[in-house]
């Protein structure tokens, strides 16, 4: 490698990657009565990257495979700015502000390639409490797994039905692995929401299957076509991977916290913990599951305390009645939190998953 383009490596690198940690924290810490603070919390480290991220362009193609994802990274950084910048300014709303965001996890997909030979950007991918664990990074060193990183089937932003999937590049078939299967919210799509939970995966080895809905959003009415295509899904990575039929976890943002519920709790359903966040609640979705479906059931509900989606309430409900109803339910309620995905959930998640929370 050329000492020009190590000398830009060096230079783009600290912008982009604090781009993508403030648009995180704008992420975590969207609420829209304060978006105006969030924005001003957030810095303008895109300042520093828009200044930098015309020295990749100059690269000749021998070193496509570092530009290319530097440059994607960098363009969907910027255009994610752009659009929170331009609400900021007046000229959007919360939609403009969910559309910008989307261009986040296209960012983090962008760039994971490169995790690979880059040291600091394999950091961003694993959890801030473990970027020091000599253990982990022995195991992140080893010669990967031929069938691991991350796989797409039928999964293109638009399409439905699809899925997306994680296998930690450590993997080895000798032991059984937990499976995460991570539901995305309404109109979302999960090849997206599959970098809510990518870090978390690769740090504390598990495989996460992030589906698309077969409609426009979960089947929380009328025909259900999700719940037997989660099925086929899961039967697919458990074919191929080596899954632990004790660690099983459906979890999901807003409409797919509510399907947790729905598909979770049908006595066919392959899951062995439920973990709604931030969603819906009706008391039929516990008078319609059988005892003995209930009887122990391993659930944990996380909500925000400033949800404006879905009142607090509505989980605190759940968590009543699901208790009554014989479900072996806790109740996370995350104060700062509004109707957004709170990421430093998923270690928690994985510990009580694993049986250590």
């Amino acid at each position: 490698m050329s000492d020009a383009v190590v000398d830009d490596i060096v230079a783009l690198l600290p912008p982009l990657l604090q781009s993508i940690e403030a648009l995180g924290f704008v992420a975590r810490y969207l609420h829209p009565p304060e978006f105006g603070e969030v924005m001003r919390l957030a810095g303008t480290p895109d300042a520093q990257l828009r200044s930098e991220l015309p020295r990749v362009a100059k690269w000749p193609d021998q070193f496509a495979h570092l530009r290319e994802p530097l440059r994607m990274a960098g363009d969907h950084a910027l255009a994610a700015f752009d659009g929170l910048r331009a609400v900021d300014s007046g000229a959007g709303d919360l939609g403009a502000v969910f559309r910008a965001l989307r261009h986040l996890p296209q960012a983090l997909e962008a760039l994971y390639p490169l995790a690979a030979t880059l040291p600091p950007v394999s950091g961003l991918y694993l959890d801030p409490a473990l970027q020091q664990d000599e253990a982990l990074h022995a195991r992140l060193a080893q010669p990967k797994y031929a069938d691991s990183g991350v796989f797409h089937y039928a999964n293109e932003p638009g399409s439905r039905g699809g899925f997306s999937f994680y296998v930690p590049e450590y993997y080895t078939p000798d032991r059984a692995w937990p499976l995460v299967v991570a539901l995305h919210g309404g109109s979302g799509n999960g090849r997206l929401f599959l970098w809510s939970w990518l870090r978390d995966a690769r740090s504390r080895g598990a495989i996460v299957v992030a589906p698309t809905a077969t409609g426009r959003t979960w089947a929380l009415m009328g025909d259900d076509a999700d719940t037997p295509n989660l099925a086929r899904i899961v039967d697919f990575i458990r074919s191929r991977w080596s899954i632990d039929p004790e660690r099983l976890l459906v979890t999901g943002l807003s409409d797919g916290g509510t399907f947790c519920y729905v598909t979770g709790l049908d006595d066919a359903s392959p899951f062995t913990h439920l973990a709604p966040i931030a969603a819906s609640f009706h008391p039929l979705l516990a008078g319609m599951a059988s005892a003995d479906r209930l009887r122990g059931l391993p659930i944990q509900i996380v909500h925000g305390r400033h949800d404006w989606m879905f009142p607090v309430e509505l989980a605190r409900q759940a968590q009543q009645a699901l208790f009554k109803a014989g479900a072996d339910v806790s109740y996370r309620e995350i104060e700062d939190l509004s109707h957004t995905y709170p990421r430093e959930i998923n270690a928690a998640l994985l510990d009580w998953l694993n049986g250590a929370g």
